[in-house]
């Protein structure tokens, strides 16, 4: 008995000096802030204590938390980042107001996978904040990106025209695409902008260069990824949206969304139709998908996200070169996709200092191009080319991933993780059976470390890649990030960024597995393609951070570029290794936070490339010494976006410079350039009171006739106006 009571004696202290304690979370307005991380760290050593994300009240509950002088750290994405030092031991809670961050301060995960402040990264990083998407008033992923710095989106048509996207001289199939954690590009990198609602998305982040070390194949010039919002409220909110406008453009949207003890959710639904331009030229697509979260304990939470969507489109081909019109557009080709995806991921803050993650994905795409009338008048001097045809893919991705985090100080995080991937579709011509079956199975184990000290941030890192086309393969990332002066109020920082990494991508699978129907033989000796990259950036802040500058220069080298080559007696042919090219230039950006609610951003893009390598090309636009296609040398892009309680609005404006393209058929006279164009767009709305909101979006307000891709006809001055109707959500 003595005994117990002497070891309770001695053991008070030690319980006197831990206690619960709760973090806060809100943001400018005072709302919470869900699913920011929050992490305590003893302010002597920097050594972590604990971490927790906040829940959808914003709060972060410590248990036994032993007291004393504690530095507390809150990263959420959009947002600065807040370090706090606490020190008093009747501290029992914590109230955190973030802020509104510079665009180089900015809270972000693409880069590193794990959240930290861009200019922390490495990389050059852009966000399309939640403010901005209300702003704005996307119809598809396309729009929502195009006023990125360095993003170059070329959409072949209208609505509904596929859409690719070209990064720094890189090819339109060179960026991953992750949608809610799913990798959704076709095997080989291909990815359709065009068709992609943005209905719930809450952000999407863009970084710019090689991030194959974290993302795998396809990533050799950018990472696009797109998250959706959660649900918050205590009251659930339900949202109820439509509009209509030019071309017989109407949208209906409808949406639930809440959070009640551990659960969150979010469903969300979206139905788009038009008529488009001119003949054949309707688009439909119809979204739906759902965001739920269920937290199992204060360390463990539960996510399930998927999308679907279906979509359907005229397509009128090329038609029209830089404004003159030399054959008609097609009459009856058309287009489909149907795209599903769900991600099923777990994480667990434990023990101290680790995070894991586990997640299980799928992705299930069908596509197919659909040609069954031969158009009169659609000839060149290579004969007639609008022949019936029905090219189909049906291809699905599944996948599991674990990513495990290390964070023991504040600076120091390891991050590092395995995947397995399994790719499986059929492709080929219904008129022309049979399918080719291609199946591909994946492994990938990775590693990147973080050392944030002092004036420098230093990551470093690689993956070991088992692709069953193309064996094992291993990929670099190094960067360096240094503080040179630390400046005062006129002159808030200079920072110095260089980086080394390279990308590699997969082949598709016509080029691996043939497409007989096409004459296509298999070829599974193919090697990945591969990217070499060197960059370097300066950035100056002035007016404590409200304002930046910054300059960078970076060079690509594209190596094992696949091309096609066949015997010209049997017609047989396989794609191959052969290709080489080069593409170098500076990026000049301009970002601006003059009030809280006021954001000026705006960018210049110089890019020349040259085609170094290509002995079977047929066309001297393809050939050795020549710029690669539909990379433009110049290119630039302003934005102004400004959002108060009741109303916001945005004004976007893009230029893009002339870029060697061509018909490719022959035509006469022969096309071989898109001339350049300038875009400007403007959109907003209004609180008419508080359950009812108006909004307008305009497209290419000057009018301009502008062609993103030769032939292809960009959409006149058009406009959607609306209503949004939102009930709850207190």
């Amino acid at each position: 008995m003595r005994n117990s009571l002497l070891f309770l004696f001695l053991l008070s202290p030690t319980l006197a000096l831990a206690a619960d304690f709760s973090v806060r979370v809100t943001d400018p307005s005072g709302s919470t802030v869900a699913g920011a991380r929050v992490t305590i760290y003893r302010t002597a050593n920097d050594a972590q204590l604990a971490s927790a994300n906040t829940a959808p009240n914003g709060i972060a509950i410590f248990h036994d938390l032993a007291s004393g002088a504690h530095r507390v750290q809150v990263l959420a994405p959009g947002f600065a980042e807040s370090l706090t030092d606490t020190t008093s031991r009747n501290d029992s809670a914590l109230e955190v107001h973030l802020k509104i961050a510079a665009r180089n301060e900015t809270v972000v995960v693409a880069a590193t996978e794990t959240p930290l402040p861009a200019d922390e990264t490495g990389a050059p990083v852009e966000v399309v904040d939640q403010d901005t998407l209300l702003n704005r008033q996307p119809v598809e992923v396309a729009d929502a990106i195009r006023y990125l710095p360095g993003a170059i989106v070329n959409t072949s048509g209208r609505r509904g025209g596929i859409a690719s996207l070209f990064v720094r001289g890189g090819d339109s199939r060179y960026n991953k695409v992750i949608v809610d954690g799913v990798p959704v590009n076709e095997p080989g990198g291909t990815f359709d902008f065009g068709v992609v609602p943005t209905i719930a998305a809450d952000r999407f982040e863009f970084v710019r260069g090689p991030e194959s070390v974290l993302y795998g194949s396809d990533a050799l010039t950018s990472v696009v990824q797109m998250f959706s919002a959660t649900g918050t409220t205590h009251t659930p909110e339900l949202t109820l949206s439509a509009d209509g406008g030019t071309f017989s453009s109407a949208q209906g949207s409808a949406s639930l969304a809440g959070a009640r003890g551990r659960f969150d959710y979010n469903l969300f639904g979206e139905q788009f139709n038009t008529s488009g331009q001119g003949i054949n030229d309707e688009y439909s697509n119809s979204a739906e998908g759902a965001n739920l979260g269920v937290r199992l304990t204060p360390k463990a939470m539960v996510r399930l996200r998927t999308r679907h969507s279906n979509e359907r489109s005229g397509v009128q081909s090329f038609f029209n070169f830089n404004g003159q019109q030399l054959i008609p557009p097609d009459t009856d080709q058309f287009a489909r996709q149907n795209n599903f995806l769900v991600d099923a991921d777990l994480t667990l803050a434990a023990p101290a200092q680790w995070k894991h993650s586990f997640s299980g994905y799928e992705y299930h795409h069908v596509r197919e191009n659909v040609d069954q009338v031969m158009d009169a008048g659609r000839a060149t001097s290579f004969g007639n080319f609008d022949f019936p045809f029905s090219t189909f893919a049906d291809l699905n991705r599944a996948g599991f991933m674990y990513h495990g985090e290390y964070d023991p100080r504040l600076w120091a995080r390891t991050n590092f993780g395995y995947e397995f991937e399994d790719e499986n579709g059929f492709i080929g011509d219904r008129t022309a059976l049979p399918l080719t079956h291609g199946l591909r199975r994946n492994n990938a184990v990775f590693v990147e470390q973080a050392f944030l000290f002092s004036r420098f941030t230093v990551i470093a890192g690689g993956r070991f890649i088992h692709n069953e086309s193309f064996g094992n393969r291993g990929v670099p990332r190094a960067a360096l990030t240094f503080l040179a002066l630390r400046g005062g109020e006129l002159f808030s920082g200079t920072r110095l960024r260089f980086a080394y990494g390279e990308g590699i991508k997969e082949p598709s699978f016509d080029e691996s597995f043939g497409t007989g129907s096409f004459f296509i033989i298999a070829n599974p000796n193919l090697k990945p393609e591969k990217n070499r990259t060197l960059e370097t950036a300066v950035v100056q802040s002035f007016r404590g951070d409200r304002y930046s500058i910054s300059a960078g220069y970076y060079n690509n080298l594209f190596r094992d570029q696949v091309a096609f080559t066949s015997d010209p007696a049997t017609f047989i042919g396989q794609f191959v290794n052969l290709n080489r090219s080069l593409a170098h230039g500076a990026e000049v950006e301009f970002h601006a936070r003059p009030a809280a609610r006021l954001s000026v951003d705006a960018s210049y893009v110089y890019t020349s490339s040259q085609i170094l390598q290509s002995p079977l090309a047929f066309d001297p636009l393809l050939a050795a010494g020549a710029p690669l296609l539909r990379r433009p040398k110049h290119a630039g892009s302003a934005t102004l976006n400004y959002i108060a309680r009741r109303w916001g609005g945005n004004l976007s404006a893009v230029g893009i410079g002339r870029r060697t393209d061509s018909d490719f058929f022959g035509l006469t006279p022969h096309v071989d350039h898109a001339a350049g164009y300038v875009r400007a767009d403007a959109s907003g709305w209004y609180e008419l009171q508080r359950h009812v909101t108006a909004f307008l979006a305009i497209e290419n307000l000057l009018n301009k006739r502008y062609e993103e891709a030769a032939g292809y006809p960009a959409l006149k001055a058009n406009f959607r106006a609306g209503l949004r109707f939102r009930f709850g959500g207190e």
